[in-house]
Order: C-alpha cells, then sequence, then structure tokens
C-alpha cells in the first residue's frame, strides 16, 4: 500500500512542457490530467503554482476524478483560468502532484509585441505632426517673415521715394495712431519711408492728382479703416467702386480694422473686403498688438516690400545703389564734424584760437619807459601771425560741399 502511494504520477496532458504565447487582454484556460495507482489512503491533491508560489483556489476549478475499468488507477482532471491582463501575467505556470510538475510557458506573443510597436510608432507619428501643428500655428509668421526677409522680391531702383502711402482719417484718434504708433514703428524699427495722408483721397469717388502722383511714388497703400474714415462720402455712398479704383492705383493694398470698433461697425466694408481677401490684406489691431512682436507687425511687415539691409552701409540702400551721392540724402553727417585741418582748394577754417589777448601793462622802472607804457608784443622767429588773409580774395569756395540747408515751402 505504501509502494502504491509514492508511486510518480503520469502526466496525461500536458505529456512535457508547454509554450503558450498570449496576447495582453487575452483569457485561457491550463488543463492538468494524471493518472495515477489507486488506493484509499494515498494523497491525490493536485496543486497550481506560478514562479514558485502557491496560487489560491479562486482561479481555479475543483479537480474531476473518474476510474479504469479495474478501478486500479485513477485519473485527476483540474483547470486554472488565467486572465492576462499585465505584463505580470506571463510566467510559469505548474501543476504539482506528488512533488511532480508539469510546466506551462506563458509568455507574450511575438505578433503582439509587433502590434505594440507599430501602435506605438502610430502614436509617435501623431504626436509629432501634433507638434509640428502647434509649432506651425506659433511660429508660421516668423518663418514667413525670415524667409521674406531673405527671399522675398526686390523693390529697389523702381524710382519710388516711399515703402507706404498711408491713409487715415483727419480725426484726434487716427492721427494719434498713425503718428505715434504706426509711423515710429515702421520708420524707426524696421526702416521704412511713409506717405501719411489725412486727406479724402477719393473725392467725388473719383482719385485726385494728387492722390495719382503721390501714390505712385509709393509701394504700397495702407488704409486705417476707423469708423471715422469709413464716414468719408466716397465709403458711404459706394465703396465697392472706390476698391475697385484703389485696386488700380496700388499693389494689393493693406486695410487696417481696430477690434474695438469692429463690432460696432455695421458697415458693409469689412464683409466686402473679407469676399475680395485674394485682392487685399485685412488687419486687425487687438489689445496686444501694441507689443512690437505682435503678430499684427509681423502681418504688415509682410504686405510691405522687402527692406534690404547692406553691412557698413547707412541710408537708404536705393540712394546708394542709384550712385546718388548728394550730402542731402546721406544720413551719416560725419562730414560735419570738423577736425580742423585745412582743405587745400577751400577754407576749412583757421586752426586754434583766432584772436590772442595782449599781454597785460607792465610797469616799468625809473630807468625804463615811462609809466603806462605798453611792451610791445614781439613774435619770435618761429611764429607768425595766426590771421592770414592774405588769400581771402583767392580761396575757391565752389568746392565747399560740406553744408547745405535745405528748404521747404514751409518753411518760407
Amino acid at each position: 500500500m505504501a509502494d502504491l502511494c509514492s508511486v510518480l504520477p503520469k502526466f496525461i496532458y500536458p505529456s512535457s512542457n508547454v509554450t503558450l504565447e498570449h496576447a495582453l487582454g487575452s483569457q485561457l484556460t491550463l488543463n492538468c490530467t494524471v493518472q495515477l495507482p489507486f488506493s484509499r489512503n494515498c494523497d491525490f491533491a493536485l496543486h497550481w503554482m506560478k514562479d514558485g508560489n502557491w496560487l489560491d483556489n479562486e482561479t481555479r476549478t475543483s479537480p474531476t476524478r473518474w476510474f479504469n475499468d479495474k478501478e486500479t488507477e485513477i485519473f485527476i482532471s483540474q483547470t486554472l483560468e488565467v486572465n492576462v491582463s499585465t505584463d505580470e501575467s506571463y510566467g510559469n505556470f505548474a501543476c504539482w502532484v506528488r512533488n511532480n510538475t508539469a510546466v506551462f510557458t506563458l509568455q507574450k506573443s511575438a505578433e503582439t509585441a509587433g502590434h505594440l510597436g507599430a501602435v506605438l510608432a502610430a502614436l509617435t507619428v501623431i504626436a509629432l505632426l501634433a507638434l509640428i501643428a502647434v509649432m506651425y500655428v506659433k511660429c508660421r509668421l516668423n518663418v514667413l517673415l525670415w524667409y521674406w526677409n531673405r527671399y522675398g522680391e526686390l523693390e529697389i531702383s523702381d524710382g519710388k521715394l516711399y515703402d507706404a502711402y498711408v491713409s487715415y482719417a483727419n480725426s484726434t484718434d487716427d492721427r494719434k495712431f498713425v503718428n505715434f504708433i504706426v509711423k515710429p514703428q515702421l520708420e524707426n524699427r524696421h526702416g521704412y519711408k511713409l506717405f501719411l495722408d489725412d486727406k479724402d483721397i477719393l473725392p467725388n469717388s473719383e482719385p485726385s492728382a494728387d492722390l495719382i502722383m503721390n501714390v505712385s511714388k509709393c509701394r504700397r497703400l495702407i488704409v486705417v479703416l476707423s469708423i471715422a474714415y469709413l464716414e468719408q462720402e466716397w465709403c458711404n455712398h459706394n465703396f465697392r467702386e472706390g476698391l475697385w479704383r484703389l485696386l488700380e492705383l496700388s499693389r494689393k493694398p493693406t486695410f487696417i480694422a481696430f477690434e474695438s470698433q469692429y463690432r460696432e461697425i455695421a458697415h458693409p466694408a469689412i464683409n466686402l473686403l473679407k469676399q475680395h481677401k485674394n485682392a487685399v490684406t485685412l488687419l486687425m489691431w487687438r489689445a496686444g498688438s501694441m507689443v512690437p512682436s505682435s503678430d499684427f507687425w509681423k502681418e504688415l511687415c509682410l504686405a510691405l516690400p522687402r527692406k534690404v539691409s547692406y553691412p557698413g552701409l547707412r541710408g537708404d540702400p536705393q540712394t546708394h545703389l542709384q550712385e546718388d551721392k548728394d550730402p542731402m540724402l546721406i544720413l551719416h553727417s560725419s562730414y560735419l564734424d570738423f577736425r580742423g585741418e585745412s582743405h587745400p582748394e577751400g577754407d576749412a577754417g583757421v586752426q586754434g584760437t583766432i584772436f590772442k589777448p595782449l599781454p597785460p601793462p607792465r610797469m616799468s622802472g625809473p630807468d625804463g619807459p615811462p609809466l603806462g607804457a605798453m611792451e610791445e608784443v614781439q613774435l619770435g622767429e618761429n611764429q607768425k601771425n595766426e590771421i592770414d588773409i592774405s588769400d581771402l580774395g583767392s580761396r575757391n569756395y565752389g568746392a565747399r560741399t560740406d553744408f547745405y540747408c535745405l528748404v521747404t515751402e514751409d518753411d518760407m
């Protein structure tokens, strides 16, 4: 009887160690069936282990037993339910009977690993595209402005005197906006030259001769489209016709509207400009547009001509490229800095002091000249009179090119 209880079990299933591959989220059932010689006093208990640790009874079913025909052998079968929910679910499962085991090795399938890699790659691509989209929204204007300043069309040597013609209404708010915000920002910070005009540019819905002449001197047209501007006659009567007139005069004019007035404007001009957005540029002045790095100034610079800068060159590049050497057009004024060096063909001034004060009178002694007599000023051998007027009539004043006086009609 003792010999029957020590007989090793025969594993019907699995007959040898088994390796199983399953994906995460799957469920499987492990079946262990053994054959033992039957004896009433022997132990027929079947247990499950995972990685050397005993498992509780919640994950396994009750064993099933049956006998052979002669009831000399007993068959025991038991199943274990495994839920593959995490990576810790994988491992070695052992069916233990009388110190003997049959091992089920559960591991992640190769298809699952490849599928997971594909999912991770797809998520990475989606995240990268989202990052690119965010960067495009945030840096789009910076990239466009850099490209425009580097590879944009050059508009020099075209005879234009100004970069933009700025038309605005003769109202207090519009004058402040143009003279204290737009003009300093574009001229001082970006180097543009502006022509400012607060008059009605289309009297009787027709361009005046002055407008045609002035716009022909400018490369762009900027209209400050405020409520006061829309009260002009041509805006109220036929804005559409006036817009076509402006499109004939200038290349893609720019209209600046104010967000604070936008909701109050019942004029059809805004909708008309939106309908022709390919022919015009509509910019919105917002509360944060005052900052020099705001999108408003970047969009406005994109609408203006490309500015050209040359290292070591000051002044208007168009003036230098046209070889105009008129000192009145040169911004650099170092030629007015007098160094006291004489000019071979003209009078550059007298070096040093012009007048030399006479020495104070000196009282003479009893053997000298009378008291109160002035001592004659003697010049040394190496000294000469500091005021030389001998060549005054022969000086060439026509060679003087360093002083100019520019007078306009307003000054007269």
